[in-house]
């Protein structure tokens, strides 16, 4: 099955009958949510069009039925952008070469505040010192995935202390970079590392979660300060999409903002090239 049918099926098999007011005989099935025929009445195409769109089989969709596809499946404003890159994957061109601009770094660095810069795939591409040392230390890392890191490194479950909701979150991010350029061989090779090395992200890849990376709080254990609550939030960068910056920030007076504070006095005053201990 393509990538966009599984993402049909599992988002038909995600809603309630019920909640959409179908009659009550209607709701009791063997199989959870609504079946293709359903799908395609409340959508307003022929169940043959729809039954060729789960299987891949449909060109050239049109605005108007990923539109009421998206409608009728209640899709939020990042699921419909998802469907909308699987069902045309030509309109995004081919991936340009991941490069962070010197500028860019230079402004990493100027920043107050742990932040770092993401490409395709969740890859790290840039951090400042302050983003390295709250979290995995970048700059020792011979791959930096976001991805590989939160199910493939022990430290993980030690670093975040949530561990289920970053997990969670960091599969829906990766599940949304990947429908930026459908049928690219290099996620694809990420997603069977992950899955061979994973369990656990082999049970939430099923689940077909769709998330931008966009704002939300993080808490880390860190091994200078100890814990940290941080909130989060992504930039864009106008001049390439694909790649984001991710700033954290503490509460004003909070015990983690006191806890930044001595984080970054402790990277001002340790000698150089020492960092914190793994």
């Amino acid at each position: 099955m393509s990538e966009l049918g599984a993402f049909l099926k599992a988002r038909r098999a995600a809603l309630d009958p019920a909640d959409l007011g179908l009659p009550r005989g209607v709701t009791q099935r063997r199989v959870a949510g609504l079946r293709r025929e359903e799908l395609a009445q409340l959508s307003g195409i022929s169940v043959d069009y729809y039954t060729r769109l789960e299987q891949g089989r449909a060109k050239n969709v049109s605005d108007a039925v990923l539109g009421a596809l998206a409608r009728a499946l209640r899709l939020d404003n990042d699921e419909e952008a998802y469907l909308r890159n699987l069902a045309a994957p030509g309109r995004r061109g081919v991936p340009r070469p991941q490069r962070v601009r010197p500028e860019l770094q230079q402004l990493l660095d100027a920043i107050q505040a742990p932040a770092f810069v993401f490409g395709r795939h969740l890859d790290v591409l840039a951090w400042n010192a302050l983003g390295g040392a709250v979290s995995f230390d970048f700059g020792r890392l011979a791959e930096r995935n976001i991805a590989k890191l939160s199910f493939l490194d022990e430290r993980a479950k030690e670093l975040y202390p949530e561990w289920d909701t970053v997990a969670r979150e960091v599969v829906a991010n990766l599940r949304a970079e990947g429908g930026r350029h459908p049928g690219d061989p290099e996620f694809t090779r990420l997603v069977e590392e992950l899955s061979r090395g994973s369990a656990e992200f082999r049970a939430l890849w099923a689940e077909h979660a769709v998330q931008e990376k966009a704002q939300g709080w993080k808490v880390m254990r860190n091994p200078v300060v100890g814990e940290l609550r941080l909130r989060y939030e992504t930039l864009r960068l106008p001049g390439d999409p694909d790649q984001g910056m991710v700033i954290y920030h503490a509460e004003p007076g909070s015990d983690s903002a006191r806890a930044l504070g001595l984080l970054a006095a402790w990277i001002a005053e340790a000698p150089a090239g020492a960092l914190p201990p793994s």
